[in-house]
């Protein structure tokens, strides 16, 4: 059965508090994308949005995540809802998806290319 490939950038990533909802799926990398996005410091987490302007390479990890796995985190993530899952551009890697914020950054929060922000 075919996987997905999921960039995690936040609370999902190995060491995170949220990394046990990956149990079961497999770890491919750590892995950087593509100049074009931004993290946004949401307090307890993280979210991604794109930019293309002044957009960073954003620092995360590469999951292959099995149906149930991309439903159950689709879930945890309120898929569509604050969150929606789209894809994101990963050098090396042909298709990859990714969670984004589906809401404007909050006025002033801090952005940076790592969760959480150095």
């Amino acid at each position: 059965m075919a996987k997905t490939i999921l960039f995690v950038y936040g609370t999902l990533k190995r060491g995170g508090r949220n990394f046990f909802r990956m149990a079961g799926q497999e770890f491919v990398g750590e892995a950087t994308t593509a100049p074009r996005y931004r993290v946004i410091d949401l307090g307890a987490h993280p979210g991604l949005v794109h930019d293309a302007e002044n957009g960073l390479a954003v620092c995360g990890e590469l999951f292959a995540v099995d149906a149930r796995g991309l439903a159950e985190l689709d879930a945890f993530e309120e898929v569509p809802g604050p969150f929606v899952r789209e894809r994101i551009e990963v050098p090396g890697h042909a298709e990859v998806w990714a969670y984004y914020m589906n809401t404007p950054a909050p006025e002033g929060a801090k952005t940076g290319d790592r969760w959480p922000l150095a």
